[in-house]
């Protein structure tokens, strides 16, 4: 795994939140291992090993018998869609990611046996196994069997990178494992880069378009695809900026009937990008287009309303509102980069992690001090 050196003006402090996530960890070591194969989904047992999950704004049709096709309900969120697979697949990043800071943090392999036995089930054994790819994510029933969208159901494995170099140190991590989720992460980086719905998802020119190059570019880090890197670099300056106004915001995310929570995604992801992507060769942190914009535009528009949520401007959003904000890792990442002292302050004030179910599944990175 290719690691690019870091510049941190304030030095990341590796202790904070230590015990929450020593406690965590120790949760994990009891935890299940998942599968997508533990509920067969509406696909049926001919596809036990394909991942799948519903659109999350669908709802039935009233007017209709049997509800079809499912009608679109910007902003809320169906509860009776199918989400086994995607809370699996968040279940074990996030048990994993947990374990691998116990592990680099107190070197007791417990832990990193316990995460080896979690990536065995989810990514390697045949059986258990996801398939790579995302052909039937956010289905929606009578229009879609799958959608380019659906790609950002994955956006939590991002972490799964970063807990490998964690674990990289353990015997239980051995070289015949390490190539087959090697392999598993090649082909389903290349699954993306190739197959129609990734390249939807790299053209929707919102949030979705970020998160997708946050994916490539986790995944290109992991099989040391320098070139796909460069392509995630260049796609940065190029394109992703440019979903951002001049005063650092996100004018598609604050058209949406959750403008907050859309707003502090979109800058979550993007900050994330550049930590992955930046180098002392091509620091993204410093980069700025022809037209002002760059990461510390967008930090310094969200900032106010993260210190004081009152003065938030736009409307509110329709759901999980009183939830915002909450802890996420642009705000470690952005602090000690740029030297931002009150988002390291802010962070700290907060919960070890949201209550809310929808605002966990919103928060890319569940543990940000693996990337440090």
């Amino acid at each position: 795994m290719i690691i690019f050196s870091k510049t941190y003006l304030i030095k990341p402090d590796h202790n904070l939140d230590l015990v929450w996530s020593l406690r965590k960890a120790d949760e994990a070591l009891n935890a299940k291992a998942y599968s997508v194969t533990d509920v067969i989904s509406p696909l049926g047992i001919d596809h036990i090993n394909d991942f799948y999950s519903n659109g999350d704004y669908w709802w039935p049709d009233p007017s209709k018998i049997d509800g079809l096709p499912y009608i679109r309900r910007d902003g809320y969120s169906n509860p009776d869609s199918f989400m086994y697979h995607r809370q699996a697949l968040r279940k074990t990043r996030t048990a994993i990611a947990h374990l691998a800071r116990a592990y680099i943090i107190t070197k007791k392999e417990k832990y990193a046996m316990k995460a080896i036995e979690l990536l065995t089930v989810f990514f390697v054994n045949k059986k258990t196994a996801m398939a790579p790819h995302l052909m039937y994510a956010q289905a929606i029933p009578g229009l879609f069997s799958g959608r380019g969208i659906g790609i950002i159901d994955t956006l939590h494995l991002v972490d799964i990178p970063f807990a490998l170099s964690a674990l990289s140190g353990s015997a239980a991590l051995n070289e015949n494992l390490m190539m087959a989720l090697v392999d598993w992460f090649s082909s389903y980086l290349n699954w993306l880069l190739t197959h129609p719905y990734g390249i939807e998802e790299q053209n929707q020119g919102n949030n979705h378009s970020i998160c997708y190059f946050v994916q490539i570019a986790a995944f290109a880090l992991l099989t040391k695809n320098t070139v796909v890197l460069n392509y995630c670099r260049n796609h940065f300056k190029s394109t992703l900026l440019k979903q951002m106004d001049r005063d650092g915001s996100f004018p598609k995310e604050l058209a949406r009937t959750k403008p907050y929570g859309y707003s502090l995604f979109a800058l979550d992801n993007l900050v994330t990008l550049c930590q992955i992507l930046s180098g002392p060769e091509d620091n993204l942190w410093q980069y700025e287009d022809a037209e002002g914009r760059s990461v510390s535009k967008g930090i310094s528009f969200i900032l106010p309303y993260l210190l004081d949520k009152k003065s938030w401007p736009y409307q509110q959003d329709v759901m999980y509102y009183a939830d915002y904000p909450a802890r996420m890792s642009f705000m470690l990442f952005a602090g000690y980069t740029l030297g931002k002292q009150e988002l390291l302050d802010f962070y700290s004030s907060l919960a070890d992690e949201p209550v809310n179910e929808e605002v966990r599944r919103n928060t890319a990175i569940r543990q940000p001090f693996l990337w440090l």
